[in-house]
């Protein structure tokens, strides 16, 4: 089978049946062409299928002299893995030539976190007789609040919001929906946005149901909530490397903190494995040591 073919028939596997997004859709189908223009210019494989693992280990090698760390290289493996699975389910291939190949070990980094009295100057900063004050405040709010991603954020919809009932629907990885609960502060936040600036808006066909609308009454881009967050943060005079991301870090983090099981907290954050997790265990300990160091007697 070509590659052009395999790729064709892999990417209705991955929007049909899997029901993907289209950025994860993109990015298998990234990684997998790396390997393709690898394999047919400097190997001449031309079949998906006459991969061999040794072929697999020129390309790690190639991805090693182009300096990609061990997080991209163990990512693209996982995406040329999942396409060999699926050729094997499919009965494409009789044996998977990734079977014996391992990734490579990832140095786990701990996400940047801000403290409670961070978030609130950031949030606070808001000039909320600005234009769209009151949506960027809401904004900043959802994503720590709620733990959402950038792209939960941007697809938020009118329609899965229940403002008296205390809730909304996350539409998140996979299109699978989760219910996150709100606090009073954001409902309040999220019904003035809706009644004094939303109401207010020309709507353009086809975004009446999106949560956040730019000035052309659009939904809003994950580019244009990155520029939120960097303003806010540095008229807070927030001197951390902070994104999106970050608000769901501290989120995670200060509900752990604060005597939250993990399993709720994996359940809030749409984590498909515990595993994801976890990895807010290192950060509430590493808040612990940094606590002894500066307070205890003995220090």
């Amino acid at each position: 089978m070509n590659w052009k073919r395999a790729l064709e028939e892999y990417r209705n596997y991955l929007v049909l049946e899997k029901a993907y997004a289209n950025n994860t859709v993109d990015a298998y189908l990234g990684d997998l062409n790396k390997l393709i223009s690898f394999c047919s210019t400097k190997l001449n494989i031309l079949d998906c299928t006459k991969l061999t693992v040794e072929s697999i280990r020129l390309f790690i090698i190639e991805l090693h002299e182009q300096e990609a760390s061990s997080k991209s290289q163990a990512r693209i493996l996982s995406s040329l893995k999942s396409f060999y699975n699926y050729l094997e389910l499919e009965e494409c291939i009789s044996s998977n030539p990734f079977a014996k190949i391992d990734n490579p070990s990832i140095e786990r980094k701990l996400p940047e976190t801000l403290s409670k009295e961070e978030i609130d100057k950031i949030i606070n900063s808001v000039d909320l007789s600005a234009n769209f004050g009151e949506r960027n405040r809401t904004i900043l709010e959802t994503l720590y609040s709620c733990g959402l991603r950038v792209s939960e954020l941007v697809n938020l919809q009118c329609s899965r919001l229940f403002l008296d009932d205390g809730f909304l629907i996350v539409i998140g990885k996979g299109s699978k929906e989760r219910l996150v609960p709100l606090n009073k502060i954001l409902t309040t936040y999220l019904k003035n946005y809706l009644v004094l600036v939303r109401a207010h808006q020309n709507i353009s066909a086809g975004h009446e149901d999106f949560v956040f609308l730019n000035n052309r009454g659009k939904q809003l881009t994950r580019v244009m909530i990155f520029t939120i967050v960097k303003k806010q943060t540095r008229i807070a005079g927030i001197t951390k490397k902070v994104s999106p991301h970050t608000f769901r870090h501290s989120f995670a983090s200060h509900l752990l903190a604060g005597g939250a099981d993990l399993r709720a907290i994996q359940s809030l954050l749409g984590h498909e494995s515990i595993s994801t997790t976890e990895i807010y265990l290192h950060i509430d300990r590493s808040f612990v040591r940094e606590e002894i160091i500066a307070h205890h007697p003995r220090k």
